[in-house]
């Protein structure tokens, strides 16, 4: 049987991880179509402003859940073996607020408040914080070992991974999907187009999916380092600030955020909130400045990224648009690296029952 024509629409994490997936099987020619291509900052394009990590925000039992559960074997082994992903193990502590609960944001991060979360059993070394170990201000808490990715690292990574599998890349910017299916490296029509297209998925022709809406997020990224990850469940500055922090693998800086600002799709860096930002980061985390002030903060730049956010969770299904199979994979809103496996993995499997040939009556 002649090798299946797919084209990949985007080359963020969720495409790429895709295209990854596809390419080990063997048997399909894969080109990767975007507009945007790691290295590339733009407010379209989310994956790179990412922290990015695992600590799962999905509800238990749901298979968001599962797809973050089948994420984590693979990013514990990029971790263990492979340091050229630039993806490292770091230890991580989690402190809510009773009064978040009912916040916009606890509602949004529900499962971190809880204190037996579903994914105690997934990561290594969870266990509850003791009260001497919680900051001033807050009611409960817990620790585990996470991984937190370099994105300037990771996604080249997973670029040369599909390389060296014959994976073709190429720009485009498409105004319909179906437009996809017409430019497959070979010359030929495509048998099947993978949409991972985002937050774009919003105003692509064909898709025009209206559950789609940007969270925006807010960050500062900076050159000290404190060995550690965490986040808090609030912040009394507003309903939709959070406080997280990050240290990025291979001298990737250490990232500190944040905003969860539904439907704000303002490019533009707010610096009143980049203050409360750096404010908030060293009040959780003294280490970062070795107990001193935001003035202590090395800067190396400051960012903006739109998370792609769906009403009604992660599209992974397919669907024929202009007598083409078309399998989407978008909308993972604030998590898509750490159910990045587990959702490309389901897109693959409906990849393969769409390609495979129907039995003759």
């Amino acid at each position: 049987m002649a090798e299946a024509r797919i084209i990949v629409v985007g080359a963020g994490v969720a495409g790429l991880t895709t295209a990854l997936l596809l390419a080990r099987e063997s048997k399909y020619q894969i080109t990767v179509a975007a507009k945007h291509m790691p290295g590339d900052y733009d407010i379209e394009y989310a994956s790179p402003w990412a922290g990015a990590n695992f600590w799962p925000i999905s509800e238990a039992g749901t298979e968001a859940a599962e797809w973050d559960k089948n994420t984590w074997p693979e990013l514990e082994d990029l971790a263990k073996n492979h340091p050229e992903a630039g993806v490292h193990f770091q230890g991580t502590a989690i402190y809510n607020r009773s009064k978040d609960v009912h916040s916009p944001n606890g509602k949004y991060l529900a499962e971190k408040l809880k204190s037996e979360p579903w994914y105690k059993t997934v990561v290594p070394n969870f266990r509850q914080l003791s009260r001497e170990e919680l900051k001033s201000g807050f009611d409960s808490g817990h620790a585990f070992t996470s991984v937190c990715i370099n994105t300037a690292i990771y996604l080249p990574w997973l670029v040369s991974q599909c390389l060296q599998r014959g994976v073709v890349f190429k720009r485009a910017n498409l105004e319909h999907i179906s437009d996809a299916s017409r430019i497959h490296h070979s010359g030929n029509k495509a048998d099947l187009v993978v949409n991972c297209t985002g937050l774009s998925a919003l105003k692509l022709g064909g898709v025009r999916d209206e559950n789609m809406m940007p969270i925006r997020g807010q960050t500062v990224l900076v050159r000290n380092e404190a060995n550690v990850m965490c986040s808090s469940s609030g912040t009394d500055d507003a309903e939709e600030e959070v406080c997280y922090l990050m240290q990025r693998a291979a001298g990737g800086g250490t990232l500190l955020g944040g905003s969860y600002q539904r439907g704000n799709w303002d490019s533009q860096l707010d610096p009143n909130l980049a203050v409360r930002i750096m404010k908030r980061a060293v009040e959780l985390c003294p280490a970062l400045t070795g107990g001193k002030g935001i003035e202590h903060l090395d800067i190396v730049r400051q960012g903006v990224g739109l998370r792609p956010h769906r009403h009604g969770g992660t599209r992974i299904e397919k669907e024929r648009i202009n007598g083409v199979w078309t399998v989407h994979n978008y909308g993972h809103g604030g998590f898509g690296y750490q159910s990045s496996y587990g959702c490309s993995r389901k897109a693959v499997e409906i990849i393969r029952e769409a390609l495979s040939p129907r039995p003759s009556l």
